[in-house]
């Protein structure tokens, strides 16, 4: 028989909520480990390096406001996940408190949600890792060698899968020299571009973009709606990944109370990193379509890249290894909240119980851990040598994904606690106005993205006329129905879907 964590607010205002006992390692991390995990997740280098010259394609001047447009949804989001944790500490977060709100289908579909986002964004991980080690060595040509690059990627996820499996611990500590890394060099490199604006104000260098409050003017940016929800939804990618803080809420000091506020205070510096270094980028390499310029087609890949040597000249290799530490920072916190949602879906019976085993020694969900960095290992592999471009046009189906089981936990929180909202302000706002706008602004981005992706232009492949990112969207989401219903009639999970939660 399981032990049970005991939390008081359950729907509607019951007096408890159990939260079974899955024998992870409690109360291992603090506040602050919670924080860099959030910020860790969402590969902030490397998601600013890929993204800024997308959304300045899009947005020119505007991007800043993109930014923090993108932020808003995100930020409410964020408020429905502290809520629901605050009633169910529960590891498998979404997969959980859907299935508390609307049912086991529901709870089902959200587990995959997650897990299917992560697996994904893994397998792009791993491609980028690849290539940004091989560019650090020589002159680079290594990082065009498709088998080498591919089996460096893999290495790359076997590394992390092992770190996490070994201890909550061990992944602090990796996790804490490679932020240290990537956020010193990402500094070293905002240094250099201040100074250079500084210089080039003082030269009167023409080059140099001042700053402008009209960047921020939303009358502007909205002459041209489309441009702004295209943004937006770009923006919106770059923020995923601060709720790894809620997967290891079980492992973390007060489960109910610290990983929501490692949450929102993890978003709240997300944004004020990448806006801040956004306008940073914008006044040293301007807008403009030749050069360094962020409106350059040629630099839209990573726009750091494009940039290092002029702001560092020989020390430009900084930010290489800054974006490499992103990714693999990255790598390793996304593989751990999809082996602890599909730990807590074997502990609730959704999945087999070997999902539910815990390394005895370890305190680790060793099982799903291997489970979900050989699925990812196993999707890059056949992937890459499939189709190149159906892979990026499969990573690039993820915003429908994280827009599915974001706007899925807004709406359960809303759902969940819809008895409570009268009895405060705070719950109102909290629990009620600001999950429900999240997961509405969260539902349009859905068909607004598969729109997008259903144009054959859209990407790099095209499937019976349709473009490949909207099919490869609709496959895998579908393919978690398929699996949902088999778990319905399997012996080992059918009592998950008839029975009570």
């Amino acid at each position: 028989m399981s032990t049970e964590i005991t939390t008081a607010g359950g729907p509607g205002g019951a007096p408890g909520t159990g939260v079974p006992a899955k024998g992870l390692r409690a109360g291992i991390l603090d506040l602050g480990d919670s924080v860099m995990l959030g910020l860790a997740s969402t590969a902030p280098v490397y998601s600013l390096a890929a993204t800024l010259g997308l959304i300045v394609a899009v947005n020119g001047d505007y991007t800043p406001l993109i930014l923090l447009i993108g932020f808003i949804p995100v930020l409410f989001i964020a408020y429905a996940f502290r809520e629901l944790n605050s009633a169910i500490p529960d590891c498998g977060t979404t997969f959980t408190w859907s299935r508390r709100a609307f049912g086991p289908w529901a709870g089902w579909l959200g587990g995959w949600g997650v897990a299917l986002a992560g697996i994904i964004v893994l397998a792009n991980l791993a491609q980028v890792a690849g290539q940004y080690l091989w560019l650090l060595v020589g002159d680079g040509s290594l990082a065009e060698n498709k088998v080498l690059v591919t089996a460096t990627g893999v290495l790359f996820i076997a590394v992390m899968t092992l770190v996490n499996y070994r201890g909550i611990r061990l992944g602090e500590h990796v996790q804490r020299v490679l932020t240290y890394v990537q956020y010193i060099s990402l500094g070293i490199f905002a240094l250099a571009i201040v100074v250079g604006i500084l210089q080039g104000s003082a030269s009167g260098e023409t080059t140099i973009q001042p700053f402008d409050f009209e960047w921020f003017n939303p009358a502007g940016a909205f002459a041209d709606p489309g441009a702004v929800v295209h943004g937006a939804l770009l923006a919106l990618f770059i923020y995923w990944g601060w709720d790894t803080c809620l997967a290891v809420n079980e492992e973390t000091e007060n489960p109910s109370t610290t990983p929501g506020r490692g949450a929102v205070i993890s978003a709240f510096v997300l944004v004020a990193i990448y806006v801040s270094v956004a306008l940073l980028v914008m006044m040293y390499a301007t807008i403009g379509d030749e050069g360094i310029g962020l409106g350059n087609e040629a630099n839209q890949d990573d726009v750091f890249l494009a940039m290092k040597d002029v702001v560092l000249g020989p020390w430009g290799w900084l930010i290489i290894v800054a974006v490499l530490a992103s990714v693999l920072s990255s790598t390793q916190t996304t593989i751990l909240p999809t082996a602890r949602g599909a730990l807590s879906m074997g502990v609730h019976g959704a999945l087999p119980a070997k999902f539910g085993e815990v390394h005895p020694k370890n305190q680790t969900p060793g099982f799903s851990t291997q489970v979900m960095g050989g699925a990812a290992i196993a999707y890059y592999v056949a992937m890459s040598f499939l189709s190149e471009n159906l892979l990026s046009d499969s990573i690039s189906a993820i915003s429908l994904f994280i827009a599915f089981y974001y706007a899925l936990t807004g709406f359960a929180c809303f759902w969940y606690f819809r008895n409570t909202l009268q009895q405060s302000t705070r719950n109102l706002w909290f629990r009620g106005i600001l999950p429900l706008v999240g997961a509405l602004l969260l539902t349009a981005a859905f068909f607004v993205s598969a729109v997008q992706m259903w144009d054959p232009a859209y990407g790099d492949t095209q499937i019976f006329g349709v473009g490949g990112a909207f099919i490869s969207g609709v496959v895998l989401l579908a393919l978690g129905v398929v699996l949902a219903i088999v778990c319905r009639f399997l012996p080992a999970t059918r009592s998950y879907f008839v029975g009570k939660p």
